[in-house]
């Protein structure tokens, strides 16, 4: 046995109510009658709740993975600049005009080299967790590979 409800919708919203039933080809009541069950449902709040933690769930971790390879870029960049910094002499004036244009031609490889590099795909992140599976045997997950 079924109720009968009578209510008043505003004109667009009854417009697309007419069009959505007209396209699916039910009828407007079974329209209304699924989406106030949808809404009123109790474990819909539930299963929106879950799949916005997995969302979160997930996110967090891409945001640890990104904070990790930002953290290895830096400690990276931080030694070579030391040792770049400690191990290379300062230049006289009259051999600066000839560093600086090797300087630059070694500048344009480095970043031929680079381009390279990112083509193939293979990150600093990916070989350093390789080479700590090869010192101590055991595998490195906090990066998301498997």
């Amino acid at each position: 046995m079924r109720t009968k409800h009578t209510f008043r919708l505003p004109p667009d919203l009854a417009a697309q109510l007419a069009d959505y039933a007209h396209r699916k080809r039910v009828p407007q009541a079974l329209v209304v009658e699924t989406a106030l069950s949808s809404h009123l449902s109790p474990d819909n709040s539930e299963r929106m709740e879950a799949a916005l933690g997995r969302r979160l769930d997930r996110l967090t971790r891409q945001v640890e993975r990104l904070e990790r390879h930002v953290t290895i870029s830096n400690e990276a960049l931080a030694l070579f600049v030391r040792f770049w910094l400690t191990s290379t002499p300062p230049l006289p004036d009259t051999v600066q005009p000839a560093a600086q244009a090797k300087g630059r031609e070694r500048y344009e490889g480095f970043v031929e080299a680079l381009g390279r590099r990112l083509a193939k795909g293979k990150t600093l992140a990916q070989e350093i967790s390789q080479d700590v599976i090869s010192k101590d045997g055991t595998p490195d997950h906090t990066d998301g590979a498997s």
